[in-house]
This record gives structure tokens, sequence and C-alpha cells, in this order.
């Protein structure tokens, strides 16, 4: 359901359009009782829109003849911020009204910008590539988000400030292959050339972006989504975990993403189904156990631990405590 707020704009919108429109039309299209709508016309009102009442059999409430809108002006992180959230909210599936709201939204919002703004966006928008896994999104600073997805589009080597979770600071260079939003952080994945080896960074943890003379060449068919989530997979944690799971991988992958673990068969066969199940190595890296058993739980497919021992006793501990609430009359 819409939120006040959002009514109050609707209401706007619809006296925009011209003509008086009665208290029960307006109650019909904002999904309201009329005494609702009349609320929502005095903070019309104490906004200083003027909102004139007309009265009679076929009154009710229309704007003073002349008004209009001031224009909309944005700054370059406020188009910014507003173009990623139209773009992220059409993945994530929360935009109302199908594709058509949103991308009308952007086609308003592309014919008001100044053009060096509109191409930086553009750029941008072309370097994005999506993880299957929505989020709250947290939008880095603006400047080195655009800097680097032009040094994506361009293949130029980037320079970077960049602070690590440790706190440690250091400057980089980088060549930018991809930038990539998983799960409410946006990521930059490339090669550092300097020690040769894919790097992965996140955005909001870069202090200064700016592009170096030069270019290079991206490898063919680099995955930028999948090189950030094959990287979590692998990341070095405090404990490493190995199992083998009898199902389906469509049922393991419903709680164990590519973000999270390893996939493999076993027991090599010939089926190749997806669908079909069979026992499947599952290897992950996790810094704490105990988010563990209540997963292996609800997976409710039969599985061995084969390492590390203290799951195994986290596991054994969980299944004692919901015998023993069971039990409880």
């Amino acid at each position: 359901m819409p939120r006040p707020t959002g009514r109050v704009l609707t209401l706007l919108e619809l006296l925009q359009s011209g003509g008086t429109r009665t208290v029960a039309e307006l109650a019909d299209r904002l999904g309201v009782d009329g005494r609702t709508v009349r609320r929502y016309v005095d903070q019309l009102i104490d906004l200083d829109v003027p909102v004139e009442s007309v009265r009679g059999r076929y009154g009710g409430y229309r704007l003073a003849p002349g008004y209009r809108l001031p224009p909309l002006m944005l700054s370059d992180d406020e188009a910014l911020a507003v173009m990623l959230g139209l773009v992220v909210g059409r993945r994530a599936g929360v935009m109302t009204a199908g594709h058509t709201a949103s991308e009308t939204a952007s086609a308003k919002i592309r014919r008001v910008l100044p053009k060096h703004i509109a191409r930086r966006l553009d750029t941008l928008l072309e370097s994005l590539a999506f993880t299957d896994q929505p989020g709250e999104f947290a939008t880095p600073e603006a400047g080195v988000l655009l800097a680097i997805a032009d040094a994506v589009r361009h293949r130029r080597p980037v320079s970077i400030r960049y602070t690590d979770r440790d706190g440690r600071r250091s400057e980089r260079t980088l060549h930018a292959y991809g930038i990539v939003a998983h799960s409410g952080r946006w990521y930059v994945t490339g090669k550092d050339p300097e020690i040769g080896e894919d790097r992965t960074f996140r955005l909001e943890r870069i202090a200064d972006a700016r592009t170096l003379p030069g270019s290079f060449e991206a490898p063919v068919g680099f995955d930028p989504a999948q090189r950030v989530l094959s990287g979590f997979a692998t990341a070095e944690y405090r404990h490493e975990v190995t199992l083998r799971i009898h199902g389906t991988v469509e049922q393991i992958r419903a709680h164990l993403p590519a973000s999270v673990a390893s996939l493999e068969e076993h027991a090599p066969t010939a089926d190749k189904d997806r669908a079909a199940e069979r026992w499947l190595r599952v290897e992950l890296r996790a810094e704490r156990l105990d988010w563990l058993p209540p997963l292996l739980a609800s997976l409710d497919r039969p599985f061995v631990i084969e390492r590390p021992d203290e799951l195994r006793d986290l596991v054994i501990a969980l299944t004692q405590r919901l015998a023993s609430y069971a039990r409880q009359a």
C-alpha cells in the first residue's frame, strides 16, 4: 500500500491534470475516504500549493489557474542515487506497476539531465552487473563510482586509495573489469597489475579513484558477477567446512548459494540433470559455525559432516535442545 506521502503527491498530480476533481473521485483514485482526502488537501495547502475548494453539486478541488511545479533540479549525487534506485528496484522486483513506471521515470529524469551527467550515468549503468541476491543497497561515493565506471568502459587503469577490513590503507592500481552489485554492497573486480592477480574491492572502502594514462585488455568471456561470487566462496576464513549432502543442486543452492559454497559431485554419474538427487560435496569457509546447524536442519536432506568436528558437535547439541523442547508439556 502506498505511503501517505506518496498519496499526497498522487493527489497533486491528479489536480495538475486540470479541471475540478470531486472528493468522491479523488477518494476512489487514492483508495482512501473523503476525510483523508481533505487532510491531504490541507497538507498541500501547508506546502503553499494553491488548492481551491469549489462548492456546489459538482464541486470539489482544483489548482489555482497558472500554478506549475518548479523545475526539478538534481545534483550529480542525487541523479545517481535516483537512477541506481530505479535500476536496483527493477532487479529486486520491488517496483510498483511493473517495469513501465520505473522506465518512464528514468526517461523523464534523463530528459532534464545535462548531457555530461547523462553520459556518465549511462557509462555506469552499462558497467553494472548484478548477482541473484537482492539487498538494501548503500550507494558509495558518487565520484568514485562514476570514475571507476568510466575506467571499466574505456579500459583505462585506475588508481584507488583503499582501506581494508582491518583498517589498513593503501594506494593501488587496478585494471577494472566490471562493477557488481551483490547483497546490498557494490564491488569492483579486476586485475592488480603490480602483483599479477585478480582482486575484488568494496566500493564504499575506496576513498578516491582517478583514471591513469594507458589502456589494458580484459580477458575474453570474463564474468565480473561470477568472479565476485566465486571469490566469496573461496575466501579465507577461520573454518573450512566440507559436507556431503544428498539432494538436487536446486535444493542445496536454495540454502547455500554460489557466493557461500562450492558444489561438486561426490560420486560422479552419467546423469547430469540438476534436478536429480545424488550425493554432492559441499565446501565452504566461515568465520563462525553457529549458523550452519539450523541451515542444515532446514535443508531436510541426508548429510555427512566431513570436517570440522566442531560443527558435528554443534549439530548434535542443536538436536538435543530441540528434542528437549519437544518433550516439554
